[in-house]
């Protein structure tokens, strides 16, 4: 019920998002999957977009961890996976997350693979890869207590310098990655491929949790030391440089997700140590305040980034409002 709650609130926001225009698909016949012959999938059954890049932390996570031998954040024993055909896969839930329910709703061929997944590459890249890091966070630092993580600057580091030539070589041949992987024009692999691909961002939460509001810190960059208004405003600036970097390689259509309501998990009232309360209200009240922000972003993107169409998701008022009525009930 929840799945579907989730999808029903963001689908519209999804299809606009995949709208294509017929000129520009007949200006892309010859640039490999993209072009007219994706917009001939869309219109008989196949996938509405290209292909999704996601972004993040443990909530869009695909696996990635799995492969970070350093790492104490990890979903791959039971009973994660409980309810997945695969098992435990990394996934932190016990059965699909909302990436795989995305890439079904979307019709991509089969599921999002991790980065660091060493057989993704290739064509098994060309429908969207995952990049997501449980435990990581906007700024570096966040989730180095837990171990290794894969920082969201690191993230799209590893698209820009791994998956994108990559990707250019299978759509344009290998000779257009050997002269330059800047891009100094927008030409067809970005103008056919990526402007019609999802670039899904879904990151924030742990900036709070194993920063902000964590008692194992002393006082360090990010700490309880820090104001909570600049501290979100630290966050907000950041994650507005990584939208454009992402901005600068290509990428036009974002799906940017808001924080949950956090202080309402019981991960959270467990690693705070407080018990009792139903939800941590100064928890809440922070990811709320990041959720303003964020959408003031998302709405005034336009002027850093003109040709780019951003969707904000509301998750802390998909979650609040499931949590709500399930006490009433």
């Amino acid at each position: 019920m929840a799945k579907l709650v989730y999808l029903l609130t963001i689908m519209p926001l999804l299809l606009l998002l995949s709208e294509q225009c017929e000129a520009a698909a007949t200006s892309c016949r010859h640039v490999g999957a993209g072009g007219a012959a994706a917009a001939a999938g869309r219109s008989s059954g196949g996938p509405q977009v290209e292909g999704m890049f996601v972004f993040g932390s443990s909530l869009v996570d695909n696996g990635n961890n799995n492969f970070l031998n350093g790492s104490g954040v990890r979903a791959d024993y039971l009973p994660y996976g409980v309810d997945f055909p695969l098992g435990p896969s990394g996934r932190f839930s016990n059965g699909r997350n909302v990436i795989d329910a995305l890439g079904e709703l979307l019709r991509l061929p089969g599921l999002v693979p991790p980065f660091a997944d060493p057989r993704t590459r290739g064509r098994a890249a060309l429908h969207g890869v995952n990049f997501a890091s449980g435990g990581s966070g906007i700024l570096d630092h966040t989730g180095q207590l837990t171990g290794e993580v894969v920082s969201l600057r690191q993230q799209i580091s590893n698209f820009a310098l791994v998956t994108f030539p990559d990707l250019r070589a299978q759509l344009r041949g290998a000779a257009a990655t050997a002269a330059d992987h800047r891009i100094k024009r927008q030409d067809s692999f970005q103008r056919c491929y990526l402007s019609k691909c999802l670039f899904i961002i879904g990151t924030g939460g742990n900036d709070y949790l194993l920063n902000y509001f964590n008692p194992r810190k002393n006082g360090t960059e990010g700490g309880t030391g820090t104001p909570l208004p600049e501290f979100t405003r630290s966050l907000i600036t950041k994650l507005s440089h990584h939208l454009q970097r992402l901005y600068a390689l290509g990428a036009r259509k974002f799906v940017v997700f808001s924080i949950q309501p956090t202080g309402c998990t019981p991960v959270v009232r467990s690693f705070l140590n407080i018990t009792g309360a139903a939800c941590i209200e100064p928890v809440n009240n922070a990811v709320a305040l990041f959720n303003s922000e964020l959408r003031q972003l998302v709405d005034g993107a336009r002027s850093r980034m003109p040709a780019a169409r951003l969707a904000y998701i509301d998750s802390y008022k998909i979650i609040k409002d499931m949590l709500d009525c399930w006490r009433s009930s």
